[in-house]
């Protein structure tokens, strides 16, 4: 099964990237998904349901001990690809 999840952090700061963002896009990089895309306003990333759940704990995890007090997200099934 393959996921997408889309989530952001809050609280926004547009003068400057808060840490809890930092670090969201440094869990969500490092992490074995693909069709990565991290912007100032949303994050989406595709991979198999293992890795996203994996990096999903992991993100919650070390945003929410960055100082983020919420993160928003929306995990979706998404169809694999006929090969």
């Amino acid at each position: 099964m393959r996921l997408r999840v889309e989530f952001t952090t809050e609280p926004f700061d547009l003068d400057e990237a808060p840490t809890h963002a930092v670090v969201a896009r440094e869990v969500i990089q490092g992490a074995e998904l693909d069709a990565v895309d991290v912007g100032p306003f949303g994050n989406t990333a595709e991979g198999g349901a293992d890795e996203v759940l994996t990096a999903v704990d992991s993100l919650l995890r070390q945003t929410l001990a960055s100082g983020a007090t919420r993160v928003s997200l929306q995990v979706n099934v998404i169809e694999e690809e006929i090969r």
